[in-house]
């Protein structure tokens, strides 16, 4: 066929080759994304469906028109699918839940999928499984695809026969044939880009899955060795402690590729016309491959080489712990990246001890490196942070975090990771550890939920029954509830209660600060230190992420002598302090303390 051609046709008509009856088989190459379409994109096409059949006063020759077909014919008889690859596996499942319902003898031939890079994604079809579900992403949503249908036929019993005569002949496709000279790839591309679903990474996967792979190589083998490598990318990808120790982005169900991408093409400079559009990585890589003497595996070699230097400091305890660190003090990878050029292990590692020293304090970290000397700077810098200026509170967290990630490093014999993905996406946050005396509840409703809290420590505790009886009163009796004196009086026995009516010099210091999850900052509020060691050690015994030195401060492990649970004292805050100030020098030093 020299021209394109553009006629509609019917579903019953994409089932066989009229002239011998075959069932015509269509191709899906490896450019193409696997089965992508959600429960609801289904579940609206059967319900337009099912809305065409209740029209008032239909007539014979209207039709339901479905979004072109693009194909293009192969030597081998069948169809490569350059566009709908998505409605036509659609189409399919829906054919195949009315062969279900009949006997086999009845049951009418239908089209045929090959894929060219997923080969046992037809045996899927032909034998779904719940079990195979679970494996494998297009499996999984191949599956979905399939109990959406059936769930929604049998919620539409009566209107089965009805709606599978107006899908067979009065739904139709625009068939889209191109010419013999076009090329699939780029008809593919061209119809794709500035398309929602269509990202830009599966549409540099296209690019690097095309024929053309160079002469002399065998575009098959090259094609497959690409579509494999790209897939174990991907999935190393999906593990959330990798994508969290590189990324601050929050994670995408999908398509995470597209990050190494990015980094290579900001690596090589973007256009500034390029710096916000969504499909940069797309055209970067596209204009690459453009270029006089491109080679497609050497392109794909560069994407691997930087993800194999990200894997490597994933895999390396310190380095994932300094890498992710600056990650989250918001340092690109590339900046890191580059760092680490031109330099040994040990050598970099020192480099990035300066990077941290310098985003953490401010101060130049010298070298060589002397003790004394960053004693001193970090104690200058954290006397100087307070949490009643809140322009100190970036600098606080960031302290903290660190404290936490060189706690993990001081001993080289432990191999515990911090959690970033956890970290990250629980927002965790600075938060007093000892309550503050004047940040009293001011609202009555908080005023309530705080009583509410201690009551309920007060009571599991079996103390305090003259306490208890006071709270149980005032929570009951609106009318008392609604004066600001009584609860006044009630919060100050409550904090005399629990030692904390004494106003501290240093209460917004480090030494009463920590990290705290937002759960726990929004619902107890301005809590004791009991309450809020109550609920932090219920967390970690569940098993639920609790940052290690947040856990060590409830658990008073920084305490000199460990006395009273229930209370959080001038001297476990300045032995805090000290171990604070102890651990970050030595991680700055480069030092590991071995416990014996």
């Amino acid at each position: 066929m020299a021209t394109q051609q553009i006629q509609l046709k019917t579903v019953h008509e994409l089932r066989t080759f009229h002239a011998d009856e075959r069932p015509q088989r269509f191709f899906i190459p490896a450019y193409q994304r696997g089965y992508r379409w959600s429960s609801l994109q289904i579940t609206q096409l059967l319900d337009d469906f099912r809305e065409f059949t209740q029209r008032p006063n239909p007539q014979p020759q209207e039709f339901y028109c479905l979004q072109p077909l693009v194909i293009k014919a192969r030597p081998q008889g069948d169809w490569e699918v350059v566009d709908g690859q998505q409605r036509l596996t659609t189409l399919l499942l829906i054919l195949r839940h009315f062969n279900e319902r009949l006997a086999e003898r009845f049951r009418q031939p239908l089209y045929l999928l090959d894929y060219e890079t997923r080969p046992k994604l037809a045996g899927f079809l032909d034998e779904p499984s719940p079990a195979l579900a679970d494996t494998n992403a297009d499996y999984f949503h191949l599956y979905l695809a399939m109990q959406t249908i059936e769930n929604w036929f049998a919620q539409h019993e009566s209107e089965v026969e009805t709606i599978k005569a107006v899908i067979l002949n009065q739904v139709k496709l625009i068939w889209f044939e191109l010419a013999e000279g076009d090329h699939p790839v780029e008809a593919f591309t061209r119809l794709n880009v500035g398309k929602i679903p269509l990202t830009s990474d599966e549409l540099i996967r296209a690019l690097f899955l095309r024929r053309s792979t160079g002469a002399g190589a065998d575009p098959t083998s090259a094609q497959l060795r690409i579509a494999y490598e790209w897939d174990l990318l991907e999935k190393a990808l999906q593990n959330n402690a990798f994508w969290y120790f590189i990324s601050n982005k929050p994670a995408p169900a999908q398509n995470r590729i597209g990050l190494l991408f990015e980094l290579v093409a900001q690596q090589d400079g973007l256009p500034q016309a390029w710096q916000h559009d969504a499909y940069a990585a797309f055209h970067h890589v596209n204009g690459r491959l453009k270029a006089s003497g491109a080679s497609v595996a050497d392109e794909w070699g560069r994407i691997k080489s930087s993800f194999l230097q990200l894997e490597e400091w994933f895999e390396d305890r310190r380095l994932f712990h300094m890498v992710g660190y600056l990650v989250h003090q918001s340092v690109g990878i590339n900046s890191i990246r580059q760092l680490a050029q031109g330099t040994t292990k040990s050598g970099f590692e020192l480099t990035l001890r300066r990077e941290i020293f310098k985003c953490v304090t401010g101060y130049e970290l010298s070298v060589p490196v002397q003790e004394a000397v960053v004693r001193e700077r970090l104690l200058t810098h954290m006397d100087r942070l307070s949490y009643d200026r809140k322009v100190s509170h970036v600098r606080i967290r960031a302290l903290l975090l660190l404290f936490n990630l060189a706690t993990l490093l001081q001993d080289g014999r432990s191999n515990l990771r911090f959690q970033f993905d956890s970290f990250k996406t629980q927002c965790w946050d600075i938060e007093h550890i000892r309550s503050v005396s004047d940040d009293r509840p001011g609202r009555p409703d908080t005023q309530k939920t705080w009583l509410e809290h201690c009551l309920r420590f007060l009571a599991a505790q079996g103390t305090a029954n003259a306490l208890c009886k006071e709270i149980d009163i005032y929570l009951a009796d609106q009318a008392i509830s609604k004066t600001p004196e009584v609860f006044d009086g009630l919060y100050d026995r409550v904090l005399e209660f629990f030692a904390e009516a004494k106003e501290w010099e240093e209460e917004h210091g480090l030494g009463n600060l920590t990290l705290l999850d937002d759960h726990t900052n929004r619902s107890y509020g301005n809590a004791v230190f009991a309450l809020k060691r109550q609920r932090l050690l219920s967390l970690d015994q569940a098993g639920i992420f609790v940052p290690l030195c947040t856990r060590n401060i409830f658990l008073k492990c920084y305490s000199p002598q460990v006395g009273n649970t229930l209370f959080w004292t001038e001297q476990d805050r300045e032995a805090y302090e000290t171990v604070m100030l102890d651990t970050l020098t030595r991680f700055f030093c480069g030092s590991r303390r071995v416990i014996q």
